[in-house]
């Protein structure tokens, strides 16, 4: 279970980027954190990994606090996968090796080996893996950072906009790796996302902001065209085809 109790953050003391955001889920869900820019969602994801502190408010993850927990307590509960990821001069096979770290003694042993092997595989990697990270396209790349993070075997995955940037199959194709992750692994994936049809595809529970604030949360009907109008500022009509929920705007 996930739970964030009356989150508060302020990056200036004259500025509150999250007023009071809470957000309470079991595990086994893909949820998207969706809003204008500037509304707190990459905020609110950071501040579950500690890699910011909140003001205030609580995020607890099972039974650990994240605000009292040591960075190894974190990083073997929490996996992130940052919006732009930077490319280094090691291969695959060693980069997802990487997640294994919060995990190792001193060197990896057989069942590191034998995770980092079934991530590469899971996510399709294996004709990649001695190839080097500053080759790869970006939707190689990101799903190396994804493969690295499952390696980490964590109870949450956080992701700040993994589909920004790339092509319409390699959004799919992340997002629908994200999404069986959830589901097969039983891990709660948290998604930052613009893109509302994407989100609506692949993720089964809504966190929409507005104004620093969680102006909504739920599974797919909290997404309404009365909602979205409240938390974008723009007019749209929700069909369904082919049994998705489609947003189109006027």
């Amino acid at each position: 279970m996930v739970h964030a109790e009356h989150v508060r953050f302020s990056y200036h003391a004259d500025k509150n980027v999250l007023r009071d955001v809470c957000l309470k889920e079991e595990t086994g869900h893909c949820i998207a954190l969706l809003g204008n820019n500037g509304v707190g969602k990459s905020t609110f994801l950071k501040c579950f990994n500690r890699i910011l502190k909140p003001d205030s408010g609580t995020v607890l993850v099972e039974n650990l606090n994240i605000s009292k927990a040591s960075r190894k307590e974190i990083a073997l509960t929490l996996a992130y996968v940052e919006q732009h990821t930077s490319a280094g001069r090691l291969t695959v096979y060693d980069t997802v090796l990487l997640g294994r770290k919060p995990h190792m003694k001193m060197t990896p042993s057989e069942e590191d080996y034998a995770i980092v092997d079934n991530a590469i595989e899971r996510l399709h990697l294996t004709g990649l893996k001695l190839r080097y990270t500053d080759e790869l396209s970006g939707g190689e790349l990101q799903k190396v950072m994804l493969a690295r993070a499952l390696a980490q075997q964590p109870k949450v995955l956080l992701l700040d906009e993994p589909t920004a940037s790339l092509d319409i199959y390699n959004q799919h194709e992340v997002m629908k790796i994200a999404s069986g992750i959830a589901s097969e692994d039983n891990m709660t994936v948290m998604v930052v996302i613009h893109d509302l049809n994407l989100a609506l595809k692949y993720c089964d529970r809504f966190l929409l902001m507005h104004e620093g604030k969680a102006f909504d949360y739920g599974d797919i009907s909290v997404i309404t065209s009365e909602n979205i109008k409240a938390v974008y500022g723009v007019n749209t009509v929700i069909t369904e085809m082919e049994g998705n929920k489609i947003v189109i705007v006027k």
